[in-house]
């Protein structure tokens, strides 16, 4: 099954787990990272003239390629801007058409950030993303380098002081791994000087199609999910949907999101005719497996933080404290992480900030 994929390289899960450690305030953009780590890039041709790109490292999410007769269409730019500029590199060997569209499934950077480099490759490009991604791309793209420049200050802190974000003593096997980030961390700020956001120039509510030139390409909004604005995009002639992270793999991206709602967007997801799915990170999919697996994990959270509220009293009375060790997500762990420990660690890490997400839910109602 496509999510049981696993992490090849020591240097990748060291790369994830200091990640973790390091941007605890970054929570969103470590999870999206971790998750995404992977030896070599990697390109699945999907039908004719559709591709996949899965990025290697802090690439960033996957990409995936649609040409039509006229025009290219691109899903997701990825994160780092020389990774989008292999990518452009790469699609140039396929047609001499031009990019004219690049569709931001959701406001998270690594999706996005490259959009930079498709701008100067192709001046008349248009960026595409649903309104409220639109308005979280404008306030959280233009800080991607402060963010990463005070996660790499926080690593420095902690390798300084020899102290995790819980004030527990690194390991020295997680001193390592904060260097490796160290590492990471200052290539990546290197890389990002200088780049100017490049936000989204068309917005759509509910869909919006585009014609390539006989090929049609579906643009949808089928609810919230991992955040407010998650677009897919759908291709019903060759049954292909690039789902961004409402889907990511091996693990969730559980760090941000709305639980309720993302239980029906996956629902909606599932009942479109497709038999191809590229999620957000991770391997492409040839079955609807990893969606039902998804939906369920969320709605396991979903159901026993409502059961322990009904018993006791409402979110507003109580915090997170009070009710958390009464969700247990356990019988999901095989399922998600089989038998590694590492993907054991991320799958602990991601399904703790998922009760937190129900528990804010619940407050809210």
């Amino acid at each position: 099954m496509a999510h049981r994929r696993r992490f090849s390289s020591a240097a990748a899960l060291r790369s994830r787990r200091a990640l973790r450690i390091v941007a605890f305030a970054a929570a969103v953009l470590a999870a999206a990272l971790s998750t995404a780590a992977q030896d070599q890039r990697k390109v699945t041709r999907l039908a004719e003239g559709v591709y996949a790109i899965e990025h290697a490292g802090q690439g960033g999410g996957n990409s995936t390629v649609v040409i039509g007769g006229r025009e290219v269409l691109v899903v997701d730019s990825c994160f780092l801007p020389s990774a989008a500029k292999e990518d452009i590199a790469q699609i140039r060997q396929w047609t001499d058409k031009p990019v004219a569209f690049v569709v931001n499934t959701h406001f998270h950077n690594d999706h996005n950030f490259g959009n930079r480099a498709y701008i100067e490759a192709f001046p008349a490009a248009e960026f595409i993303a649903h309104r409220e991604t639109k308005i979280e791309m404008d306030r959280f793209g233009p800080g991607s380098e402060g963010r990463e420049k005070r996660s790499r200050d926080r690593a420095q802190k902690m390798l300084d002081s020899g102290k995790g974000p819980d004030g527990s003593d690194l390991s020295e096997s997680d001193k390592a791994a904060v260097k490796d980030a160290l590492a990471q961390l200052d290539a990546t700020i290197a890389e990002m000087q200088g780049v100017v956001f490049q936000s989204a120039t068309i917005t759509f509510d509910r869909n919006l199609t585009v014609d390539l030139g006989g090929r049609e390409v579906e643009i949808e909004y089928l609810g919230k999910g991992n955040t407010a604005g998650d677009a897919v995009v759908y291709l019903p002639k060759e049954k292909i949907v690039a789902a961004g992270d409402l889907l990511a793999a091996p693990i969730p991206n559980l760090y941000d999101g709305y639980p309720v709602e993302w239980i029906e967007t996956l629902n909606a997801l599932a009942q479109l005719d497709a038999a191809t799915i590229v999620p957000g990170h991770g391997p492409v999919m040839h079955d609807k497996s990893y969606i039902y697996l998804v939906r369920d994990l969320l709605q396991s959270a979903v159901d026993q933080m409502n059961a322990k509220l009904s018993q006791t009293r409402p979110a507003m009375m109580q915090t997170l404290d009070d009710v958390k060790d009464s969700v247990d997500l356990s019988a999901f762990r095989q399922r998600f992480a089989g038998s590694d420990k590492d993907l054991g660690s991320v799958f602990d890490d991601a399904t703790t900030h998922l009760v937190k997400l129900a528990f804010l839910e619940a407050s809210l109602r």
